[in-house]
């Protein structure tokens, strides 16, 4: 493993000095890039975690995964996700259905 870090370190130096790009963290981040332009599931993947984590919402997080927010709960609730959502107390509801009936 340590020889192929070698090789792409090497690889990375390469296309700095060819002028390609103007430094090493360039060439990362347009590999990064590439490498969630070309599979889509790591986009799923970090949308999905992000999401777990609070730190984006439902629709930034869909976003993210490149699909619908309906398309996102669906990948959510097939992967057993639960979510929580927040409601108001049951008392509270009922004074509110009461004025209603």
């Amino acid at each position: 493993m340590e020889a192929l870090s070698v090789d792409i370190e090497r690889k990375v130096r390469a296309l700095v000095d060819a002028g390609y790009y103007s430094s090493e963290s360039e060439v990362i981040k347009n590999a990064v890039i590439s490498l969630f332009r070309e599979n889509t599931e790591l986009n799923v993947t970090v949308a999905i975690e992000l999401y777990k984590k609070g730190e984006v919402s439902l629709s930034k997080a869909a976003e993210i995964a490149g699909m619908t927010t309906i398309e996102f709960k669906e990948i959510l609730r097939n992967r057993g996700f639960m979510r929580e959502i927040e409601a108001e107390p049951t008392k509270k509801m009922d004074e509110k259905l009461g004025k209603y009936l």
